[in-house]
């Protein structure tokens, strides 16, 4: 049977004689060179004839094979269902059965004309712009102070875009009863790089009722016609079956945080949280309450971390996912909020109340893949490069690879970035997985730039997961990511289980780098580390203890190296982190976001109170938070024992000891860990002076008005001139914690 197709093409190659090759895949006889039947505005055209459902096309200059072709990547291929008249272009493979919109204006042109209408304060309008242009984009859905609402939306290939929503009953070419004069079509602007690929519409939605919309696009995509989720939007609707977006407007919170001040860096005492899983079943929240926003800011209210002294919440990821009630690591997209968390302004409550008490925010942004379930990114452009179109670049062993390192994909991601700081008050982040192999570094370097070195907030706190530690993060060093150290981590691990962890012995070996904020590793300045024995990510200590045999299993053992494992963390250079409940020694498998806090959260419980008062040492004494790019060159540190020294000074043995001070010679601190399982007799050289024991693993109290520790107590050290080094034994599994007072 004999069809016909008439085939547009717009030449812009500059073709003297264009021709068009027509083949079929199959390798049948179907091969021939067809003359334009004529032109018309858009270029030349095409009359075929054909009886088979496909074939591909592509043009070249003149009959023959002798002459200039395009290149095999513009090879295109016709389905029947197309139609009977398609458009084709020479920059790309997309075949249209609609005629391409031609660009309009540009973007910068169209901003200048509403720039008055852009509200101030707490809205951020997407400007993210590496082309040089100094263009603001308008992505998403932005609400401008006359009530409209102007829609932007990125799509370099698109023949056509219409905009959908309740606020039109849904109308476009699409719809099973199609009333054009309801259509929105939006129009084309040129955007990033000066080319067509912004399409942009302003309404008036004359409704009360949220504002739900989607994008209808019709080619330039994988399906060629589909509905699309706005990839800015802010939320997505209650309707999971249709994965609305919905329009949101960050003005409306009323924030009392204008006097906060994100802390320095060295002044971060991290909790990890999920927050579903923080306050889900806790019979103090209300019922309510529980696995929210509205759950965290209870227990902020009520003072939970200003009690434990806590500094800086890191959230588990709060992005939407198609998961209910998980670890959050499967993005839909990267600007919404996670509503079974509950809505935007309730995010904002939470931010706005722990800022009220002393409480940085900081966010889990998984840049580096998508969920495989459902995200509308997957096959929106099609450019032919391959799997999942223009943002994807491979597979990880999560999700599909997020095409990181190109211009357009960053983009998004550090607008994500800075509509958060904006409209959020967010303090900074920790982005997930930075391998370079999951993500490109160009990314984190421009994002660092584009955030701190331009002002967007200088002050924001990066943090990367990037268990290599790869040295290029450092940036400058002090003003670098924070890295997760794998080197402390992993080394804690293995002497705490005494064995092998993850293919790190319980040696000797780099006690004295964990410490030292793995400087002689990766780490440029102490701002660069993380440290911390316990994540979602990893087992607790007291389940990691318990694999290491049989003797280990021993309930006094197990609390002992908790507690060990969690005053490590607090005293070593770098900033410390710990998982929710590790304050109460919970025992738990990785990747557990549940609590049992009828069961823990007693402020009786002795391994909390102990937790507490060794938190809020790190948080008021400053020699326990030393800043710099080399603390020992500063006379800020010097080390008293460790296992490179001589036999009475711990040598051959898994123990260490050092001395800080923060200028200031009644800062003074000296700390000594044991991690062997028997005593370990050391001479320490103490100054002279009264050296008061602050605290060990069994007992912390520190000094008025804080605690009620007596310097006068038997336990303090005193030490007179020209004494020699002082005796100590250093019990199995301990640590002691000892502040100096001029005698």
């Amino acid at each position: 049977m004999h069809h016909r197709v008439k085939i547009h093409y717009d030449n812009k190659n500059g073709f003297l004689e264009p021709i068009m090759w027509v083949w079929v895949s199959d390798g049948a006889t179907l091969e021939r060179e067809v003359a334009p039947s004529g032109s018309d505005d858009f270029g030349v055209y095409y009359d075929l004839s054909y009886n088979r459902s496909s074939f591909n096309f592509i043009f070249k200059d003149g009959q023959g094979e002798d002459v200039p072709w395009e290149e095999d990547k513009f090879n295109r291929s016709f389905h029947a269902h197309l139609g009977e008249e398609i458009w084709s272009m020479s920059d790309r493979h997309n075949i249209y059965n609609v005629r391409p919109a031609s660009p309009v204006g540009n973007i910068k042109d169209y901003y200048r004309r509403i720039s008055h209408l852009v509200p101030k304060g707490n809205f951020y309008l997407p400007e993210t712009d590496v082309s040089g242009l100094g263009m603001t984009s308008m992505l998403g859905a932005n609400t401008l102070t006359d009530g409209t609402v102007v829609f932007g939306f990125f799509h370099p290939r698109a023949a056509r875009v219409y905009l959908v929503g309740n606020f039109n009953d849904w109308q476009c070419p699409a719809h099973p009863l199609p009333q054009p004069d309801k259509f929105i079509p939006m129009d084309l602007y040129q955007g990033y790089y000066y080319q067509p690929n912004i399409w942009l519409a302003r309404i008036s939605p004359d409704t009360d009722s949220p504002i739900e919309y989607k994008f209808y696009i019709q080619g330039g995509t994988v399906e060629n016609e589909r509905y699309v989720t706005d990839p800015y939007t802010r939320l997505f609707s209650d309707d999971y079956k249709y994965r609305n977006a919905v329009v949101v407007d960050p003005t409306k919170f009323k924030w009392t945080d204008q006097e906060w001040r994100t802390p320095d860096i060295k002044d971060l005492i991290l909790y990890e949280l999920n927050v579903y899983g923080f306050t889900d079943n806790d019979p103090e929240i209300p019922e309510d309450m529980q696995g929210t926003f509205k759950g965290v800011t209870h227990r902020i209210k009520n003072g939970y971390f200003d009690k434990l002294g806590i500094t800086a919440l890191a959230l588990m990821p709060t992005a939407e996912v198609p998961m209910k009630q998980g670890l959050g690591y499967e993005p839909c997209t990267f600007m919404a909020v996670e509503k079974d968390f509950g809505t935007p302004d309730d995010f904002r409550e939470m931010i706005n109340e722990a800022h009220r008490h002393g409480l940085a925010v900081l966010m889990d942004q998984v840049f580096n893949h998508t969920s495989n379930d459902f995200n509308p990114l997957w096959n929106l452009i099609d450019d032919g490069s391959g799997d999942g179109g223009f943002y994807f670049a491979g597979k990880t062993m999560w999700g599909n690879k997020v095409a990181t390192g190109k211009d357009e994909v960053d983009n998004m991601l550090i607008d994500s970035c800075k509509l958060f700081i904006k409209e959020y008050h967010i303090d900074g982040f920790r982005f997930d997985a930075t391998h370079s192999y999951f993500l490109n570094h160009k990314l984190l370097h421009r994002l660092a730039h584009e955030i701190k070195d331009k002002g967007f907030k200088l002050d924001a706190i990066l943090i990367a997961e990037n268990l290599p530690n790869e040295k290029d993060l450092n940036i400058e060093g002090y003003n670098g990511y924070a890295q997760w150290s794998n080197l402390f981590h992993d080394k804690v691990k293995a002497l705490l289980r005494e064995g092998v962890f993850e293919g790190v012995d319980n040696g000797t070996d780099n006690l004295g780098s964990m410490i030292y904020f793995s400087k002689d590793r990766f780490a440029a300045h102490t701002n660069n580390v993380i440290n911390y024995c316990e994540s979602h990510d990893e087992n607790s200590v007291q389940f990691e203890v318990a694999t290491g045999g049989e003797y280990l299993q021993d309930p006094k053992i197990k609390e002992r190296k908790a507690r060990l494992g969690l005053m490590t963390t607090m005293v070593a250079l770098g900033q410390p982190m710990i998982y929710m409940g590790q304050e109460y020694g919970v025992e738990r498998e990785r990747n557990r976001i549940k609590v049992r806090w009828s069961k823990y959260a007693d402020d009786n419980n002795s391994f909390y109170q102990w937790a507490k008062a060794l938190i809020n040492l790190r948080k008021r004494y400053e020699a326990l938070r030393l800043s710099g790019y080399n603390p020992i060159d500063e006379g800020k540190f010097n080390w008293l024992v460790g296992p490179w020294m001589s036999d009475n000074k711990g040598g051959k043995k898994r123990v260490i000891g050092w001395k800080t001070n923060s200028g200031n010679a009644s800062q003074q601190l000296l700390v000594m860990l044991n991690f062997e399982g028997h005593d370990v007799p050391v001479d320490v050289h103490f100054d002279p002076g009264r050296w008061i024991k602050l605290g060990d693993i069994d007992h912390i109290d520190d000094l008025p008005p804080v605690g009620n520790k007596d310097p006068l107590d038997a336990d303090s050290i005193i030490i007179s001139d020209n004494m020699p080094a002082q005796h100590f034994v250093l019990p199995p599994y301990s640590g002691f914690i000892y502040k100096y007072q001029q005698a």
